[in-house]
Order: structure tokens, then C-alpha cells, then sequence
């Protein structure tokens, strides 16, 4: 019993190790991408909303690339999908809700 717990805690020191590299990048970008806007940000976020809006009443969708089309038709698609992601969770239910 004392070699399975020794093989067993040599296992676990292991795994941390190898593992410690690529939490520590997770942990790096957790910080920058995860914290929510402060509000120094809120101008920026503004103006970002403005130049959409101003960019849709202009038609400046019409001279995007083929890939920035795409990559903005990707990154769409990922807001979409998560929200009903985010909906069957909070519903605890693929379809329908508990009345």
C-alpha cells in the first residue's frame, strides 16, 4: 500500500510539473482577457460601438477582404453559439423550460 501511495504522489508531482508551463501562460492571459472593462474603458467601448454603427450606415462592410469577412462571420457565429450555450445552462434544459 505505502509503494501505490509513493508511485502514486511521484504520479502527482509529475503531472505539476509538466503542467506548470502551460498554466502559468493560461494564468498570464486569464489576467489581460477574463477582468471586466474598468471604467476607463468605457470611452473606448464607445467609440468602438460608434465606428460599427457609423460603419454599417456607410456600407464600409462592402470593402472588407474575403478573409476579414470571414473572420467576422466566425467570430459572430462564436457570440451566437455561446449565448445558447449560456441559455441551456441557465435553463438546465436543451429544450423548453420546467413550468
Amino acid at each position: 500500500m505505502a509503494s501505490l501511495a509513493t508511485k502514486g504522489s511521484g504520479l502527482v508531482n509529475r503531472l505539476l510539473t509538466q503542467a506548470r508551463p502551460q498554466l502559468d501562460v493560461f494564468l498570464k492571459y486569464a489576467k489581460v482577457e477574463l477582468t471586466p472593462p474598468t471604467p476607463g474603458d468605457i470611452p473606448a467601448i464607445r467609440q468602438g460601438l460608434g465606428n460599427i454603427i457609423k460603419g454599417a450606415k456607410t456600407g464600409a462592410y462592402k470593402n472588407l477582404t474575403v478573409r476579414e469577412a470571414w473572420l467576422n462571420t466566425l467570430v459572430t457565429a462564436e457570440v451566437i453559439f455561446w449565448f445558447y450555450i449560456g441559455e441551456c445552462i441557465g435553463k438546465r434544459h436543451i429544450v423548453g423550460y420546467n413550468v
